[in-house]
């Protein structure tokens, strides 16, 4: 559970819940978030005005001419987490096209890893992958962990555009990039699948955290041909 809570700056609480990055510890954050999220919105608590949770931290905004730190701090220590917990989480299950034209980095993969463009392949796809959080842009999902044999640091030189749909590999995580944007992870593939909505406000997320992730390998006729 939380290991430490401690001030941020004048308005924020800082909640740590240890230094791994594991699904453990990620599945308290969440159950946090989820539950705090929840009194907000039932307005039983009052004076909170974000929630920011990562793999290991969550981060509590609130407003100072409502609450403070000791009220609020107090309150976090007291939550019953045990009896509020919801497991709403899903499962999905992620097309993804390797071919040459989508896969921008595998040529030098092969060379990192000395292992073949199948073999590589065959890493990746035979793991079920958990989401840690999504950031960086609306809706990109952090899915861990990767198979250790094929883990690899950033781009030293990140990409100006990569392209929407994209699926990653940077360290012990996996991404999709929901939009066309400035990237360095290691690119694989792509997803014809819409993974990020802008149009659903009350839902654009397809996947959330907590959620299981699973990824399979389309021809490029099947990815072409995709309707989603």
């Amino acid at each position: 559970m939380i290991k430490n809570i401690s001030n941020l700056g004048d308005a924020a609480i800082y909640c740590d819940f240890g230094s791994d990055v594991n699904e453990v510890i990620n599945s308290n954050v969440t159950d946090y978030f989820n539950h705090i999220t929840d009194l907000v919105k039932q307005e039983k608590i009052l004076g909170i005005t974000n929630l920011t949770p990562s793999y290991n931290k969550l981060i509590i905004s609130f407003d100072l001419s409502v609450i403070d730190f000791l009220k609020l701090k107090k309150i976090i220590e007291n939550l019953d987490i045990k009896k509020h917990i919801k497991k709403n989480n899903q499962k999905i299950k992620i097309p993804v096209c390797c071919d040459d034209e989508y896969g921008l980095d595998f040529e030098r993969l092969s060379n990192k890893f000395n292992l073949s463009k199948d073999e590589i392949l065959d890493f990746f796809f035979d793991k079920e992958y958990f989401c840690y959080m999504t950031g960086f842009i609306a809706g990109m999902p952090f899915l861990g962990d990767l198979d250790k044999k094929i883990r690899i640091n950033r781009l030293d030189t990140p990409r100006v555009k990569v392209p929407e749909g994209s699926v990653g590999i940077t360290e012990q995580f996996a991404n999709i990039y929901t939009f066309e944007s400035p990237g360095g992870w290691n690119i694989i593939g792509n997803t014809p699948k819409k993974v990020f909505h802008k149009l659903n406000l009350l839902d654009p997320a397809l996947i959330k955290p907590g959620d299981k992730v699973i990824f399979y390998q389309i021809s490029k006729e099947e990815y072409l041909e995709f309707n989603d």
